[in-house]
């Protein structure tokens, strides 16, 4: 009963939210025909505001689970986003490695993760233009392929916003069971310099 009400949530909320988005934040979507439609995927965007995390979730056309952090669930409505879309608290800079096992053994059973490499609202400039490596690292450990997006427009009800699907990138002839911090760094680069390009890509 459990599974069948949160099915429902889930279903009935995805479609609140993308005509929402569509109406009030007037989201036009660009590249949605890019992503596979099977297969292991990391989606990895910018990340301006707290619409970021529903607004791939519902345009990106792939069931995924959101990695989120535990601060979140003092409010009530990001914890009945994160049981209806099976989001995944994640406890910043803790040592539990809890909930890195749980999405990694979803994308190794071919699922979809979707996770901020910024690590926080506008995390490259609050850290010197990097990327956290926790979206290269699952990648290179699990072979799945990273679809970078770019998120662009204010935010702000009644004003044009965009998001861009880019190609998937495939990494997988790094992957390995001992990775390399220098191949993680490259692959966050790369990553990094996708995701800027969608986001400034002239539309």
């Amino acid at each position: 009963m459990k599974k069948l009400i949160k099915e429902i949530c889930r279903v009935v909320v995805a479609f609140c939210i993308f005509w929402y988005c569509k109406i009030v934040y007037r989201v036009k979507i660009i590249g949605k025909e890019k992503v596979p439609k099977e297969g292991a995927l990391l989606f990895c965007g910018n990340h301006r505001t707290y619409l970021d995390p529903p607004l791939i979730t519902v345009t990106a056309g792939r069931r995924m689970s959101f990695m989120a952090k535990e601060e979140l669930k003092s409010s009530p409505l990001m914890r009945f986003l994160c049981f209806s879309f099976d989001g995944i608290w994640v406890k910043r800079d803790s040592k539990d490695i809890g909930p890195l096992k749980t999405a990694m053994k979803l994308l190794k059973n071919g699922g979809c993760i979707g996770i901020f490499p910024e690590g926080t609202r506008n995390g490259m400039e609050k850290n010197d233009g990097k990327l956290k490596n926790g979206a290269s690292y699952m990648a290179l450990k699990t072979g799945a392929k990273i679809v970078p997006i770019g998120i662009q427009g204010p935010a702000k009800p009644f004003t044009k916003n965009t998001i861009i699907y880019g190609e998937p990138l495939d990494f997988s002839q790094y992957s390995s069971n001992k990775i390399d911090k220098e191949i993680e760094d490259k692959v966050s680069e790369e990553l990094k310099q996708k995701i800027i390009a969608l986001t400034n890509q002239k539309i």
